[in-house]
């Protein structure tokens, strides 16, 4: 949790599932234009892997990589914000948005804040590393911590689902995708992102549970993208 935060209940139903859909396509929009090849550009290819993984339709996967790609008449403008504050009980969140109106996720984004508090630049970024993040499965017998130093990540840890997160330095980031893509991993994303330096332990049930309404409300708003949390 000290990396990205995940909902596990957002995939439950139809609404979640279009949630879902809407934050992958703009993943595959961003990432496209590097390139419309997902075979000569390693984030729009894990980009597509991870909608196939939660099967998006081929033709809306199409459709994302051709729009971002500039190839249909339509244009879309997608901006990178970042907000930064506390989720209740002091905890600190760092919320990447991708928005074609500022104005709009700035409103959305104070008011979903009200059961936390909203913070100024750098109010909780200082306690966070900015890495690059990749998530990959396993070929059968692989060795998680060889296959980290190989490809030249910085750490990994295990994700409870079978697959690894691996930790590089944000400029090393593809090159390490494609050493574990060489040694037979199947990397499902990659990205640059926020992982706590000295995340929080909650023990207490209610505490956690208000924690994770305040969270799930954030990362329902379809301007946000990812949600990184400093709680273990």
């Amino acid at each position: 949790m000290g990396a990205q935060w995940k909902h596990a209940v957002r995939q439950a139903s139809a609404n979640a599932k279009g949630r879902v859909f809407t934050k992958l396509a703009k993943d595959i929009i961003i990432a496209a234009r590097g390139g419309a090849d997902p075979t000569m550009n390693a984030r729009l290819r894990a980009a597509v892997e991870a909608a196939r993984k939660q099967s998006m339709p081929r033709d809306s996967i199409e459709r994302a990589v051709k729009k971002g790609a500039g190839l249909l008449d339509e244009t879309v403008t997608y901006e990178n914000v970042t907000y930064e504050g506390f989720a209740p009980h002091r905890v600190p969140v760092i919320v990447e948005c991708l928005t074609d109106n500022k104005n709009r996720t700035a409103t959305n984004i104070r008011q979903l804040f009200r059961k936390g508090q909203l913070g100024s630049s750098g109010s909780v970024s200082w306690d966070f590393a900015h890495l690059g993040m990749i998530d990959a499965t396993p070929p059968e017998g692989a060795d998680a911590e060889e296959a980290a130093i190989e490809a030249g990540a910085q750490d990994f840890e295990p994700d409870g689902e079978g697959g690894f997160h691996f930790y590089t330095e944000p400029t090393d980031l593809d090159a390490v995708s494609k050493a574990l893509s060489g040694r037979g991993w199947t990397v499902a994303s990659m990205k640059i992102g926020w992982r706590a330096k000295n995340p929080m332990k909650i023990d207490d049930e209610a505490a956690r549970t208000e924690i994770n309404a305040f969270l799930a409300e954030i990362d329902a708003d379809d301007d946000v993208q990812t949600l990184y949390v400093g709680l273990q």
